[in-house]
């Protein structure tokens, strides 16, 4: 023992601790356990857990769209968005309001389905993908985003601190996207027959 560390072998043998270290495997253990108690590390329980939040949060966003007062919320964010700015001119501030809503939900139904069908769970988590990077592109354009009396970035104001959800939203999509397309690649269904 030298200089307060204890050696301990977790496989390793570059794994040290020091007595601190072992002190915190006490909760660690026991969340461990508690946790395996309640089945909360049961196999894909957070697979599942994050696709049935992606639906719900599909739902309520995408239904917000097709009424006037989103529509009105959503200007700032269209109007300085790079990939979507597109849409006020092609469909209007009403229109593109709804236009958005109406992908909302049928990437949330697709979402949802994917709890069966794999397949169409790529689709919708693909979708669910350029829904978030459309939102968190966003972010470097929008105006007084940044407080000039904190020094500007990376001290948030205004719509910046909503969007920077997405940023976290991208993420999951690019999980969802990631499992169902290695899920359906190690389907027995896409093994091709070799000649």
């Amino acid at each position: 023992m030298q200089d307060g560390k204890v050696e301990v072998s977790y496989g390793s043998p570059r794994e040290t601790t020091t007595a601190a270290d072992t002190l915190l495997n006490i909760p660690v253990n026991l969340l461990t356990k508690g946790m395996a108690r309640l089945g909360l590390l049961r196999k894909d329980l957070d697979y599942h857990l994050m696709r049935a939040a992606m639906v719900l949060m599909f739902l309520l966003f995408g239904y917000q769209k097709w009424f006037e007062y989103e529509a009105q919320v959503l200007i700032p964010f269209i109007s300085n968005g790079p990939l979507i700015s597109w849409m006020y001119p092609a469909f209007g501030v009403r229109g593109a309001s709804w236009f958005l809503g109406a992908s909302e939900w049928l990437f949330g139904a697709l979402l949802f389905l994917g709890f069966w069908n794999k397949r169409l769970g790529i689709l919708g988590a693909a979708g669910s993908c350029v829904t978030f990077l459309s939102t968190v592109s966003i972010i470097p354009f929008m105006p007084d985003g940044w407080a000039p009396s904190a020094g500007g970035f990376p001290a948030m104001v205004g719509n910046v601190p909503f969007l920077m959800k997405d940023v976290v939203l991208l993420a999951v999509s690019f999980y969802l996207l990631k499992q169902d397309v290695e899920r359906v690649m190690a389907s027995p269904q896409s093994a091709t027959p070799q000649p």
